[in-house]
């Protein structure tokens, strides 16, 4: 007997909620496996090339050691970075909480009853303490990165096998499916990446020349955190601009220094996020952007600041195996975003202003 389409409705919704609960409960198993397919997506070119002319353990070797250096920079740069913004934050506790008290007093002043509750949760210490135990959680993650590393390993020497299990499928429609799917995937993701990292190191460059030129201490470290923060779309951007922003208004006691910045680090996330990337990338990564604000505070939602970094991967990939299908490549076409190449309103990530 074939389902009327309110049954089907309504077992896709009930699929779906038990899928995101599983997820969600299970994330220390999911979040390092979808880290590791992402890794395993960027490196699997690299350990290609290596086994051309070496063993295929010696190529994992050498690979792996590769990402394992990686992960050890990346991971003291950022450790080094929050621990000197969050050193900085503590010792000028004093002259935030100053300021914070006169924000408190002119909203009582102007009638703004919400103020006195404010005052009494929301204190300049209750913002230190949060960002001193997001800080601790970055520098012990140490078992998440093992885990993933221990994917990426066993995912590159399969990835061979899958390929050879995958053509072997008796459905072909099923076949076509995964391989193209798992190889535009890739290439997909690979693109991603690297106009990223392209748009993040100039993003972090420009950051580090608007706050060494007006003389805001932690210039440098405010330029890395704009580098690594412009991973995560609309959220990164609006941090990295918020943060310098703040700590200006303490450290210089006047309102013009602090505009000034705000307004030059704004002109530096529209210039890049909203002109340069869209003509590096093109329109080969177009992606709708209610789908990629959706897409990080979903995924934050699930996996915290990790699902925030690869909320909008994991996007690519589903609208990339949906595209396999004629059944689902309407949600392709939907969340897609302008694949004509000529929309200049928004980035590879659809990344709209801080301002």
């Amino acid at each position: 007997m074939k389902a009327d389409p309110t049954s089907r409705a309504a077992l896709v919704l009930i699929a779906t909620v038990a899928i995101c609960a599983g997820l969600y409960f299970a994330s220390s198993v999911f979040a390092p496996l979808a880290f590791a397919l992402m890794i395993i997506a960027i490196l699997q070119p690299v350990q290609k090339w290596l086994q051309a002319f070496l063993p295929k353990l010696v190529a994992l070797a050498i690979t792996t050691v590769v990402l394992l250096v990686g992960f050890l920079v990346l991971g003291s740069l950022i450790a080094w970075t929050l621990g000197r913004v969050g050193q900085a934050i503590a010792n000028d506790g004093a002259r935030f909480q100053s300021i914070y008290d006169q924000v408190i007093a002119w909203l009582d002043g102007h009638g703004i009853a919400v103020s006195s509750i404010w005052s009494e949760h929301m204190n300049v210490g209750w913002f230190i303490r949060l960002f001193q135990s997001v800080v601790a959680r970055v520098n012990s993650t140490m078992s998440f990165w093992l885990v993933v590393l221990v994917y990426v390993t066993l995912g590159l020497l399969e990835v061979d096998d899958f390929e050879r299990n995958a053509s072997k499928i008796k459905s072909k429609e099923v076949s076509r499916a995964l391989l193209d799917g798992s190889r535009q995937t890739a290439k997909k993701l690979r693109s991603y990446y690297l106009v990223r990292t392209q748009m993040s190191v100039i993003t972090g460059l420009l950051v580090y020349a608007v706050a060494y030129a007006v003389g805001l201490p932690l210039a440098r470290e405010w330029g890395v955190l704009a580098f690594v923060l412009n991973y995560i779309p609309f959220l990164g951007p609006l941090i990295a601009t918020m943060f310098p922003t703040v700590y200006a208004i303490a450290e210089f006691q006047s309102w013009e220094v602090p505009l000034f910045i705000f307004i030059s680090l704004n002109v530096v996330q529209i210039a890049i996020g909203s002109y340069l990337e869209p003509r590096v990338s093109g329109s080969i990564l177009s992606i709708s952007p209610l789908l990629v604000l959706f897409s990080v505070f979903f995924w934050a939602y699930l996996w915290g600041i990790f699902g925030a970094f690869i909320g909008v991967p994991i996007s690519i990939a589903i609208l990339t195996y949906c595209d396999q299908s004629e059944a689902t490549r309407w949600v392709a076409g939907l969340f897609g975003g302008d694949r004509s190449g000529k929309d200049d309103c928004a980035g590879l990530d659809g990344q709209s202003p801080a301002l």
